[in-house]
């Protein structure tokens, strides 16, 4: 994956991810695996950074998902 699709696609994980809720349409395991998709890049240390947090922020979905059950 090139510098720039990468850069492409953190930035759309980091807008989705931030407004997504345990409601929506489109599964969280949809989601996770973009997470994976994008981690398995050869990153730069920020980029690792950014990637830390979005799956921090799905795991606290995850985890609302799992309690609303």
């Amino acid at each position: 994956m090139n510098h720039h699709q990468l850069e492409k696609d953190l930035e759309h994980l980091e807008q989705i991810i931030s407004r997504l809720s345990v409601q929506d349409r489109i599964p969280l395991s949809y989601w996770r695996n973009r997470v994976k998709s994008v981690s398995g890049a050869a990153l730069v240390p920020s980029q690792m950074t950014r990637i830390k947090r979005l799956d921090e922020a799905l795991r606290a979905l995850e985890a609302r998902q799992k309690s609303d059950v």
